[in-house]
């Protein structure tokens, strides 16, 4: 079973199909793909199959540069990022919730950064995200 609820690698997901999969997640998910927009533009959303381990994921990209993935499931969907070192000292002082900064220092350290998912079930999590990607944008 593949990290994405969308497994097949010849069908891309539709609007309709991830907002079955969403659910109430759906309106989140909208939200945080227009807010990213509005705050580091220009922003160009871009589906990509990453294998069979884990199906397909929304790239929110700016330029050549990942700003946010997002990895739908069933009922809620996972924000990835991967934080530079400049970036994980300051989600320290970010006002981040503790529980964010415990995934940032716990994640393993590899040459392009520390890589977190981060699962958006409430509005909570959609603006640790979003404080997420403004750290890395500035990072």
């Amino acid at each position: 079973m593949a990290l994405s609820a969308f497994e097949d690698k010849d069908k891309k997901p539709g609007a309709k199909e991830l907002d079955r999969i969403l659910g109430a997640s759906s309106a989140l998910w909208k939200q945080l793909v227009d807010d990213i927009g509005r705050s580091h533009p220009p922003i160009a959303e871009v589906w990509n199959f990453a294998g069979t381990k884990f199906g397909w994921s929304l790239r929110l990209k700016r330029k050549d540069r990942v700003v946010l993935y997002m990895t739908p499931q069933s009922g809620h969907f996972l924000v990835g990022i991967v934080l530079g070192d400049k970036a994980a000292k300051a989600a320290h002082g970010g006002g981040l919730p503790a529980a964010v900064v415990g995934l940032i220092d716990s994640a393993p350290r590899y040459a392009e950064g520390r890589g977190i998912r981060l699962p958006v079930v409430s509005p909570e999590d959609l603006h640790a995200a979003e404080k997420l990607a403004a750290i890395t944008m500035v990072s």
